[in-house]
């Protein structure tokens, strides 16, 4: 039951990657702990692949409708591609099993990535959530071009840590800095998340054994989720879907705080 599980939520995180651009991949990792018992790292390892594979059907089918900006995406893709690849290839390997000593209770490497899982998934509500208009005006010339470059490749870095896609931070750059219409985006975000997981993806292939047969059939679900996704996107209201969408993962982030914490 909890595999059939699982796979049903394979399909709901290509649904709402297709209409939203973002977001759906914050659920890889929670399914592939909670539901499937994978241990985090490979989860989040495993993610990068199912994000990236679903990300680059979803990016093709834009790129059809015009909805993708190529030049912007790789722009924003190059520092950020960086940050995640240096995390999954020498950052998490090198982090230790017992991070912390609490007396008798202890801080694991897994517990660890988990809770910035669940602290990253709360900010991820949260900008779902607030009231400002996503499209707000920003004076992105008070920062300065290292700047903006310096926050992409943070933002890979934290791809790199939680194994999802980005879609949250990336979609805010994209309208602030790069001054893109909210469906160029969204589809200008499926190519960047593309080329971030699957390269960071490239990190783990080379530090552990992947159980392809299953991280193919498991993508697979997913990309059939991202094409009804974008075909539902034409028939939905995008922002209510949003709010409650962010309703759920605000919830998701306080199970997994419980999870982690006190169960």
């Amino acid at each position: 039951m909890l595999e059939i599980l699982g796979y049903i939520g394979a399909l709901f995180i290509g649904i709402v990657l297709g209409i939203t651009g973002g977001g759906g991949s914050i659920l890889t990792v929670p399914i592939l702990v909670y539901l499937l018992h994978y241990n985090p790292i490979t989860a989040t390892a495993y993610s990068l692949f199912i994000v990236g594979t679903t990300s680059g059907f979803g990016t093709i089918q834009n790129l059809k409708k015009g909805l993708v900006v190529p030049k912007t995406g790789l722009q924003f893709a190059i520092p950020s591609v960086i940050g995640v690849y240096i995390t999954r290839k020498f950052i998490v390997p090198k982090i230790p099993e017992t991070i912390l000593y609490f007396g008798s209770v202890q801080l694991s490497k897994a517990t660890f990535l988990m809770l910035i899982f669940a602290i990253i998934m709360f900010m991820a509500a949260y900008s779902m959530l607030k009231n400002k208009r996503e499209d707000v005006a920003v004076n992105a010339k008070s920062k300065s071009l290292a700047v903006v470059i310096l926050q992409l490749f943070l933002v890979g870095i934290l791809i790199g840590l939680i194994g999802a896609g980005g879609g949250f931070l990336i979609i805010p750059a994209l309208l602030k800095f790069a001054k893109l219409p909210m469906k160029k985006a969204i589809g200008t975000s499926l190519l960047i998340i593309t080329i971030n997981s699957l390269l960071g993806f490239i990190g783990d292939v080379q530090n552990m054994e992947i159980d392809w047969a299953f991280l193919i059939s498991f993508t697979t679900f997913s990309v059939v989720g991202i094409f009804i996704g974008l075909y539902i996107q034409h028939y939905i209201n995008e922002k209510h879907l949003k709010k409650i969408f962010g309703f759920f993962v605000l919830i998701m982030s306080f199970f997994i705080l419980y999870k982690e914490l006190l169960s």
